[in-house]
């Protein structure tokens, strides 16, 4: 019985510490409550508790914002990665323990080939349950690192990231939708103005340094791949996105414009924590994704 108590009183530690990282990191109670899904209200109390528990003020209102005090942003600098690791832990052997994986892929991964590469894998690995979540790749990895997801299929993560372990699965191709859908008579090396992914993305830093190359000039930017497609198809420039963005979008191949083996590709990687990756279950996930996602 004594036992039980002490694991009680721990899982109640972690859970007001997990409050008070969240609400650090949205600023409002009420967001928070949004993210954990439990009330204002039991925000409210977690955090009274854990006032009460280390006998510090940890939070200052300003009005509906909440800020971290100085012993409140001590505390949450030194838990964030011992919490990091503990849900990590949870996550794998709960998980994995059921045959199940769970995936954090780029919107635009999942907005165009990645259901189809993933439900020929599915086909291999028929006892596996899968969970699939669509982010931003700098979201994904993030979610990786806190222990929500196990694994990541995304883009834009550097092969020296200390703390996860990637590999490249799949080389995808960028392409140029002609502005208005209009033939050109562009030719690859010639200097041409286009709209492309903005540089807080994910697939930014691999796709930069072959734009100088290619002599391709960024004048405007968006938010997704999609949107540029779609601003390039009502004439408003040439858009730069990967090939399964404008196939998705039903653009005929011979109207866009290849750039041929002097082009791009933007790199798609598997991605997930060094323990994760060592896992027998993973490594049968990364290796399906490996055979089938050349044929996509």
């Amino acid at each position: 019985m004594e036992y039980k108590k002490v694991v009680w009183g721990m899982n109640v530690v972690i859970e007001n510490l997990e409050t008070l990282v969240q609400l650090s990191a949205s600023g409002t109670m009420m967001e928070t409550a949004t993210r954990m899904k439990i009330s204002q209200s039991a925000v409210s109390k977690r955090i009274a508790s854990l006032e009460s528990y280390y006998d510090r003020k940890l939070i200052e209102r300003h009005g509906r914002r909440v800020a971290l005090t100085h012993h409140g942003r001590q505390l949450v600098d030194k838990v964030t990665p011992l919490l990091q690791e503990v849900r990590g832990v949870f996550l794998e052997d709960n998980a994995l323990r059921k045959g199940r994986i769970i995936v954090g892929v780029s919107e635009a991964i999942l907005s165009s080939w990645g259901p189809r590469l993933f439900a020929v894998v599915q086909s291999d690995l028929p006892e596996v349950e899968f969970e699939f979540h669509a982010q931003r790749s700098p979201a994904v990895l993030d979610r990786i690192r806190a222990g929500e997801y196990m694994v990541g299929v995304c883009t834009g993560m550097a092969d020296a990231e200390a703390d996860l372990q990637s590999e490249v699965i799949h080389l995808e191709p960028m392409v140029i939708i002609p502005s208005g859908l209009a033939r050109t008579g562009y030719q690859v090396f010639e200097p041409l103005d286009v709209i492309t992914i903005e540089s807080r993305s994910g697939a930014w830093a691999s796709i930069e340094e072959d734009m100088r190359r290619l002599k391709l000039r960024r004048n405007t930017s968006m938010e997704s791949f999609f949107a540029v497609g779609q601003m390039a198809i009502e004439g408003f420039g040439h858009g730069l996105v990967p090939h399964g963005v404008a196939v998705t979008l039903g653009i005929a191949k011979e109207l866009l414009i290849d750039l041929g083996k002097e082009g791009m590709n933007r790199p798609v990687r598997f991605v997930a924590r060094k323990s994760m990756f060592a896992r027998p279950l993973i490594q049968n996930f990364h290796k399906a994704l490996v055979t089938h996602a050349a044929s996509i």
